[in-house]
């Protein structure tokens, strides 16, 4: 298959997004409220504390524990790349496959929030079993086939799912990973059964897996399907086992599909649901992230409290200078917000009655980012030691903090589950959802002259009822949030600075119109606004909820969250300011010039390592022919 035949348009490869989009929102949604101007604090407030843990809940938890401090040595795991046979044992015996499969199908049934407190744990000790565990069982069949699959499927797998039978999840193709709209395996019917042909990139699990969820394309209907396929099924080979920077171990490989026959009943939801099945699952799935990086978070903080209490510099510990106390005082109050974001998304998830689709997608890149310049921190503030293999230290009598090792294991975390540029595009998408309802026709290049004039008359009366509160109600709100004390006026600069950004956010559309899609460096600082916003009401909230609760820890959260608020506050005023001072055209502009090839003489210097930028195209993106294909040419 030539590159040609793989390249899609830019508006096939919208349609096909749109297409996969959940267009009807599944209750109220926190973030999607704050984008149109609504502070909704009855949605975080009260802060779901979470209380006694259930014993069954609570004895795996002290099991888990047990079994990563006795059975996992982390440096042996990163040393051979390789996850030891006795330590995937162990973890079936536990049933930590099954966390979140429901007991009926011989799973632990734990709720959402209990699942993330395990991967919390276990981020906070050996990022490779937290990508084991969570590619299984947030990507990979058991998901899936919880939301949408028949009760045949699910008594025929999921069973199988909970002992410990690995699953993966097959979409990200050389070609297609965020553009669904350019892959190319197919899935034709014959009989009872699909044949599928292709191969797939990345496929995390997939050296290991017994079980794969695969999405392939219908070359008849152009839709993509999504199809449980069993890994010893004759035609399906593991082409490559990858390797990477962090998280050695990662049973991650391109898999290859020549004439694989998956019978009918394999079939997930019905034909063309492919792609929505992945984003819903990918909902509650992202949720893993945001808890394993707020374990590593407050493991990086022990880390420099410790450190920093024993390093001396000029005859006091380093924490007495100014520098350092500052970069522990923020490292503490964003542990304390990625904490209250994690928490609170999956609490969210367990109620039910919300629609978290942008409280997901926030979660992870919100706690994602802040925990790498974490882990960064951590390593700068420890200095050689920090960069420094734990082996190393060990071996010449020091202690083995692995501060190096889980910089590289979580790094891939911003990539993982949607990149972090993903993320800001589905949030910027759906936040303008509400507009583009309203006011798409006038944008929309399909609409003639005269349905663009039509729309007008109710486009106004629309916005005519909705934009002059977002002036107004500043008027008679600024007492709002009295009873919160102290950190009311947090929350009165959230209820402001969300209509603020209502109101720019349809400026924005006003102006640019139909160029807005283009116009990612208004969008995403936009997302950023938001984000920030929606730590900050996190924070509080959960503040609020210990000092109600009468926790001892109440004022010291009190503390924290008063110093992360005033920190967001700087963050979210600058975002707004930039949204319209800012260097975007200049940016665009030199881009255009380096690809232009205009800046060439700046690699004067460099070793010429055999390729240039000419040459990726035909050495690093052409896809080689499956063997279907090379036989057919």
């Amino acid at each position: 298959m030539s590159t040609e035949q793989i390249v899609t348009t830019e508006e096939e490869s919208r349609r096909v997004a749109e297409e996969s989009r959940e267009t009807e929102w599944q209750g109220r949604g926190f973030l999607r409220e704050l984008f149109l101007g609504e502070f909704s604090v009855d949605l975080v407030h009260p802060f779901p504390l979470a209380g006694e843990d259930r014993p069954e809940f609570a004895a795996f938890y002290a099991k888990l524990r047990d079994f990563l401090i006795n059975e996992v040595d982390s440096v042996a795991i990163d040393e051979t790349g390789e996850y030891p046979e006795h330590v995937v044992e162990g973890l079936r015996k536990l049933g930590a496959f099954g966390m979140k499969i429901p007991t009926e199908y011989g799973g632990l049934g734990f709720t959402v929030s209990e699942y993330c407190k395990a991967m919390e744990l276990m981020g906070s000790y050996d990022g490779n079993i937290v990508a084991l565990l969570s590619a299984h069982q947030s990507i990979g069949v058991p998901q899936p086939l919880k939301l949408f699959g028949t009760p045949e499927q699910k008594e025929k797998f999921l069973p199988r799912c909970a002992a410990g039978a690995i699953s993966a999840f097959a979409l990200t193709e050389p070609h297609a990973g965020s553009d669904p709209a350019s892959l190319t395996t197919q899935a034709v019917r014959d009989g009872d059964f699909y044949v599928l042909n292709g191969e797939k990139l990345w496929c995390t699990n997939g050296t290991l897996a017994e079980l794969l969820v695969v999405m392939a394309r219908h070359p008849d209907t152009n839709k993509i399907s999504a199809f449980v396929v069993e890994t010893s099924s004759p035609g399906v080979k593991v082409e490559h086992r990858c390797r990477f920077m962090g998280l050695k171990a990662l049973a991650n490989g391109v898999v290859s599909f020549k004439d694989v026959r998956v019978p009918a009943e394999n079939l997930i939801g019905g034909e063309g649901k492919g792609l929505k099945i992945a984003l819903i699952t990918l909902n509650t799935g992202r949720l893993t992230l945001p808890a394993a990086c707020a374990g590593i978070a407050k493991q990086c903080l022990e880390t420099v409290r410790g450190w920093s209490g024993a390093r001396q510099q000029w005859g006091v510990p380093i924490w007495k200078h100014e520098a350092v106390s500052h970069e522990i005082a923020d490292m503490a109050a964003t542990t304390f917000a990625m904490d209250s974001i994690a928490k609170l998304s999956s609490q969210m998830a367990d109620r039910g009655g919300y629609d978290i689709r942008l409280e997901a997608a926030a979660a992870k890149e919100w706690n994602t980012v802040r925990c790498w310049n974490m882990v960064d921190r951590t390593l700068q503030l420890r200095g050689g030691r920090g960069y420094e293999t734990e082996k190393s230290l060990k071996e010449r009598g020091e202690a083995p903090i692995p501060v190096e090792r889980v910089l590289r294991d979580c790094r891939i975390n911003l990539i993982f589950e949607g990149s972090s540029e993903i993320m800001h595009l589905f949030m910027a998408r759906e936040a303008v959802d509400k507009h583009l309802q309203v006011a798409g026709a006038i944008i929309d290049k399909n609409k003639g002259v005269g349905d663009k004039i039509a729309a007008i008359p109710g486009i106004i009366a629309n916005y005519a009822v909705w934009y002059p509160p977002l002036w107004y109600k500043g008027l008679i709100s600024w007492s709002n949030f009295q009873d919160w004390g102290p950190l009311g006026t947090h929350l009165r600069f959230v209820e402001r600075r969300a209509r603020k950004l209502a109101r720019q956010s349809f400026h924005g559309m006003a102006l640019y119109q139909a160029q807005m899609e283009r116009k990612q460096g208004f969008l995403f600082r936009c997302v950023d606004i938001v984000m920030e916003l929606f730590a900050m009401s996190a924070s509080v909230a959960h503040a609020r909820a210990l000092k109600d609760a009468g926790s001892p820890e109440a004022a010291r959260a009190r503390d924290l969250a008063d110093l992360f608020c005033r920190g967001a506050r700087r963050r979210v005023d600058d975002s707004f300011r930039a949204l319209w001072r800012n260097s975007d055209s200049s940016m665009n502009q030199v881009a255009a010039q380096v690809m232009k090839g205009e800046h060439t003489w700046l690699a004067e210097g460099r070793l010429d390592m055999g390729f240039s930028p000419e040459d990726f195209q035909a050495k690093f993106l052409t896809k080689k022919p499956t063997a279907p294909e090379a036989a057919a040419s």
